[in-house]
């Protein structure tokens, strides 16, 4: 389980556990008749992850060892060892604050300093300290006047009116988190892994589907809507970028992409494409109980870096969630901390999909010992992400009325609070929380999905970026020491 513990607050959860729950096994062999494979149904993927876990000592040790399972042949049984890969702790080594709250104060104290004495003859910012704002020199194109915009003056006032809400129920999780054992606060020796956090070099996925644009067209008798590996079907040589890709087997497996390497959860699928290029998602012919989407927002620091490419309002508002979504379908939009995306989602983006019954829950990052991994108050960033949820109700205008519905209504204002992945953008595992708010046995899908999960169709056009080989850890046979 990811949950590691649920208050009225919210939720705390194990980020790297749920990665981990599949474990990864590779057949390496068709010989099914050896070979027993691992059941990810819901019910099963505890105990199996409980055998990893007794196997290897502990839930997130690296030691180099194998899980076994014995299948019976009539009065015989073979014990056969399976390949497993796990997804690299040290991508979860968030030990101590990125800014620490005493650090935070001495550069704001100092930054008051410079803008006071300055005399207001120099280019000017705004630095919070306490409940006011004092100036500092900074070097800007152009002069700015003390006084706060409409967009830092609404950041302000949404701040002010949840940040309680985060310090009270962040502060009830972590103490449950530490109670159980699962944080260890900042006085307890931590011992971890040296290894370098350094993850694989750049290979283009994004890049791929521009030329994937490019590519001849294929005749409609040939093209088939989706490519299947099963348990018969070998692995393909390469993967389609024109069609959705499932793995229906028991088990992961590694395809090939451009070169590079990449694990395929079981139970999963992908489409590899950019918004120009969905169709094939519409073609699918599913319909999707939940729709988590996490569009790649515009801000200041995304043209600078040129990090990735970002949509406009405009441009998010075509993503033909309606017709993707079932009926009753819990939606799930991650929104920066932007004011203007915010409002954008729940004032027109949801509405234009028809999307009723309205939530915000709050993504809330600690460090292994339970800090904010930046303070709550800080002026450049904050330590929390916003999720708007709803439900697509479909072209009626009349809003849901929850007594109807076969799901429990949403409720607002939860908390979601784990240690982050220093990956850029790896979001934290929802699929356990979800599911309690859909109807039982519902198709999951993410948009704009960086990572596979099992059970969930995924689209992107990074959709595969953290399953890359380089991201995990493999245990091998005891027989290959």
């Amino acid at each position: 389980m990811s949950v590691v513990c649920c208050l009225s607050s919210g939720w705390l959860l194990d980020h790297l556990s749920f990665i981990n729950k599949s474990v990864y096994p590779l057949c390496h062999s068709y010989d099914h008749s050896a070979w027993t494979f691992v059941d990810y149904s819901p019910t099963a993927a505890a105990s199996d992850a409980a055998v990893v876990a007794a196997t290897l000592g502990t839930k997130n040790s690296c030691r180099k060892d194998s899980v076994y399972k014995r299948k019976a042949m009539g009065e015989k049984a073979s014990l056969i060892a399976k390949e497993i890969y796990v997804f690299r702790e040290d991508f979860f080594n968030v030990l101590k604050p990125h800014i620490t709250a005493k650090f935070q104060m001495e550069l704001q104290q100092k930054s008051c300093e410079v803008g006071l004495g300055n005399g207001g003859s120099e280019q000017q910012e705004r630095v919070k300290t306490g409940d006011s704002y004092c100036t500092a020199k900074a070097k800007k194109k152009r002069k700015r006047s003390s006084e706060l915009n409409h967009g830092e003056r609404d950041a302000l006032e949404y701040h002010l009116k949840i940040s309680g809400l985060i310090s009270d129920g962040t502060r009830s999780l972590v103490q449950e988190g530490l109670r159980s054992g699962f944080l260890q606060s900042s006085t307890t020796k931590q011992i971890r892994s040296k290894t370098a956090v350094i993850g694989h070099s750049d290979c283009g996925l994004a890049e791929l589907c521009e030329m994937a644009k490019q590519f001849p067209s294929v005749n409609e008798r040939e093209q088939s809507v989706v490519c299947v590996i099963n348990e018969e079907s070998p692995v393909p040589q390469q993967v389609r970028v024109s069609c959705v890709t499932e793995n229906t087997t028991n088990y992961a497996k590694m395809i090939t992409l451009m070169g590079q390497k990449y694990l395929f959860p079981p139970k999963s699928a992908f489409l590899l494409s950019d918004i120009s290029f969905i169709q094939p998602l519409l073609d699918y012919k599913k319909k999707f109980g939940i729709i988590v989407i996490d569009p790649p927002w515009e801000n200041k620091s995304v043209k600078r870096s040129n990090r990735y490419s970002y949509l406009s309002h405009w441009q998010i508002k075509k993503i033909p969630v309606p017709a993707l979504a079932a009926p009753d379908c819990l939606l799930v939009t991650w929104v920066t901390n932007r004011q203007k995306h915010l409002c954008f989602v729940k004032n027109e983006l949801y509405p234009h999909w028809s999307v009723h019954g309205v939530a915000e829950w709050f993504w809330v990052k600690i460090t292994r010992s339970g800090e904010f991994v930046f303070p709550l108050n800080s002026f450049h960033k904050k330590p929390y992400e916003v999720l708007v949820l709803g439900r697509v109700q479909g072209e009626t205008d009349v809003p849901l009325r929850i007594s109807e519905s076969e799901v429990p209504p949403i409720p607002d204002q939860k908390l979601i609070v784990s240690v982050p992945c220093t990956l850029h953008s790896h979001k934290p595992p929802l699929t356990e929380i979800l599911k309690g708010y859909a109807k039982p046995d519902v198709e999951c899908l993410e948009l704009f999905a960086r990572n596979l999960q099992p059970g969930w169709t995924c689209w992107g056009n990074e959709v595969l970026k953290f399953q890359h080989m380089d991201y995990f850890t493999a245990l091998p046979n005891k027989s290959d020491k």
